[in-house]
């Protein structure tokens, strides 16, 4: 499961990262992005385009958008075979920008301590993710979704949780939006990362509420 990222990278940063463009005013450094918020994606359809999207997604069929507080995450194992999922691993795949992840290890029946995850360098990397667009028939609304992908745990991160997001290299992005890409071409990067190339710590438990959205956060605690 991934419940919880960040993106506190600069504007500029992140533009030259991906080279996109950002075309709005909003973008503020997250430090705590919670299921229901707004944060950056870039889609197959835009692929030079940096867009703020509801995390959680509501499918375009979908009656009601509060299905999209349940769709926050998509399971690689079963993505193609669900009917949320798996007409949009083929046409609407998108990455969704973050410098990090936050997981809960379960201590004992009583306590969980939150964890950082992040590259080793701390710099931007992107999830593999899924979006949508759903119309409100009543206002004409139309609401922007993704989820983000998962997959069984390296063995460095299965010590906080059996899950992981599916993180994709540099490399791979492109891979990811074409639109061309075959189906075994995107199968085979619904793999946990390298765990050589990540690094994990523990932080404070402010994170465990979405109120909490500051630089205090990313600071490594003692256990």
């Amino acid at each position: 499961m991934c419940g919880r990222f960040s993106l506190t990278k600069e504007e500029a940063e992140i533009e030259k990262r991906f080279n996109a463009r950002f075309y709005s005013n909003d973008l503020v450094k997250r430090y705590n992005v919670a299921p229901s918020q707004l944060s950056i994606v870039i889609t197959d359809a835009s692929p030079k385009e940096l867009k703020l999207f509801k995390w959680g997604l509501i499918p375009s069929w979908a009656k009601d958008p509060s299905i999209g507080n349940r769709m926050i995450n998509a399971r690689s194992e079963t993505i193609r075979e669900k009917p949320s999922f798996r007409n949009l691993i083929k046409r609407k795949r998108c990455l969704v920008v973050t410098d990090g992840f936050y997981e809960w290890k379960k201590i004992d029946s009583k306590t969980k301590v939150p964890y950082r995850i992040c590259l080793n360098d701390e710099s931007l990397f992107t999830f593999g993710g899924l979006w949508d667009q759903w119309t409100d028939r009543s206002t004409g609304e139309i609401i922007s979704s993704f989820t983000v992908i998962t997959t069984n745990a390296n063995k460095m991160v299965n010590e906080i949780h059996d899950r992981m997001p599916v993180i994709l290299s540099k490399e791979d992005e492109s891979i990811w939006l074409n639109k061309d890409s075959d189906k075994l071409d995107i199968d085979e990067l619904l793999q946990p990362y390298p765990e050589d190339e990540l690094k994990t710590y523990p932080i404070s438990k402010k994170v465990n509420s979405p109120t909490n959205d500051s630089k205090e956060i990313l600071e490594e605690i003692e256990i």
